[in-house]
C-alpha cells in the first residue's frame, strides 16, 4: 500500500477529526441525545471530529431510536480535560452506557470513533448489540508495518512539541494539505477543517500519539455481537491485508464502499445507508 496514502490515513484517524450540553467531570466527552425510539444508538466521530458529521445519519433515525452523539473533550471546541487517552475515554464511554441505563446501544464509530467501538465491543461485550465501524482498522500502523507492536509508556513529547509549536497558519496548510485525500465531498472539507482548527493541540497531539501507538487485533476476537465493517474503496487494493487484521473477530462483515475516500458517509451516501438499513433493521 501506498506509504504515502497510510500515513495520511493515519493522520486523519488521528488528527483531524454540535458543540453540546451535558459534559461532566467523569464524561470525556460532550453528549447531544435525540428521538424517542426504544433502542438507541450512540454516534462516536473520529479525531477531532464534531458530532456534527453525525448529522444527516443521525437523522435517518431519530424516529425510531434514541441517539446519543458524542464529540469528544477537546476536539471541535469541546473544553479539553485531562488524561486524555484512548483507554480513558473507552472508559468512560462505557461507564456512561451503565449509568444512564442505556439497554444495549448500537454504536457507530467513524474512525478513531471506529477504534473506540471495537474496544467497547472486545472489553464489555454483554453492554453492546450491534457494532458498525466506519472505515477504521484494529490497528493501523499494521498496514506499514504488520510486525509492528506497542511500545510501553511511549514518549509523546516530540509529537506534542511538534504540533503545538505549529503556528495557526501553518497547522491549517497542513489540515487542509491532508483533507484532500480524505473527503471526496468539496463542500464537506472546509467544514471538517474547522473541527481540527478549533480543537486543542494538546489533546490532539496526546491522542495522535496514543492512537497510533494501539493495536485491537488480538483483543477484538471477545466480540460477540454482530459486527458491520464500512471501508472506503482504497482498502479494495490490499484487502488481504485487511482481512488478516480483521480474522480474529468472526462476527465481522467487512463492505468496501464503490467511491469516495475516508468519510464514506459524505461521500459515497447511498451506498453508505444501504448498508447501515439492512445491518440494523436484521434482527
Amino acid at each position: 500500500m501506498n506509504k504515502l496514502k497510510i500515513e495520511i490515513l493515519l493522520f486523519l484517524f488521528i488528527g483531524l477529526c454540535v458543540t453540546s450540553f451535558g459534559q461532566t467531570k467523569t464524561n470525556s466527552f460532550e453528549v447531544t441525545k435525540s428521538g424517542q425510539g426504544s433502542k438507541s444508538i450512540i454516534f462516536i466521530p473520529g479525531f477531532s471530529c464534531s458530532g456534527e458529521v453525525w448529522n444527516e445519519t443521525k437523522s435517518k433515525y431519530e424516529k425510531d431510536f434514541t441517539c446519543f452523539t458524542l464529540t469528544m473533550a477537546g476536539f471541535a471546541d469541546v473544553k479539553p480535560q485531562p488524561n486524555a487517552t484512548f483507554k480513558n475515554w473507552e472508559t468512560s464511554i462505557a461507564n456512561y452506557i451503565k449509568e444512564n441505563k442505556i439497554d444495549k446501544p448500537i454504536i457507530i464509530g467513524h474512525s478513531m470513533g471506529g477504534g473506540l467501538a471495537l474496544a467497547l465491543a472486545s472489553d464489555y461485550p454483554e453492554l453492546i448489540e450491534k457494532i458498525i465501524i466506519v472505515d477504521a482498522l484494529p490497528c493501523l500502523p499494521a498496514l506499514m508495518n504488520p510486525t509492528f507492536k506497542t511500545v510501553e509508556k511511549q514518549d509523546c513529547s516530540a509529537m506534542l512539541n511538534q504540533i503545538s509549536s505549529a503556528t495557526n497558519e501553518q497547522f491549517y496548510q497542513m489540515q487542509k494539505m491532508s483533507i484532500q485525500r480524505l473527503v471526496a465531498d468539496t463542500s464537506k472539507r472546509e467544514l471538517v477543517v474547522s473541527w481540527s482548527m478549533k480543537s486543542d493541540r494538546k489533546t490532539f497531539a496526546e491522542m495522535y500519539c496514543d492512537f497510533s501507538n494501539t493495536d485491537l487485533r488480538e483483543k477484538i476476537q471477545n466480540i460477540k455481537c454482530p459486527t458491520l465493517v464500512l471501508l472506503e474503496e482504497y482498502f479494495k487494493n490490499v484487502k488481504p491485508a485487511i482481512e488478516e487484521q480483521y480474522k480474529n473477530l468472526k462476527t465481522a462483515n467487512l463492505q468496501y464502499s464503490n467511491k469516495g475516500l475516508h468519510f464514506i458517509m459524505y461521500d459515497d451516501k447511498e451506498w453508505y445507508f444501504s448498508q447501515l438499513n439492512n445491518f440494523i433493521t436484521t434482527k
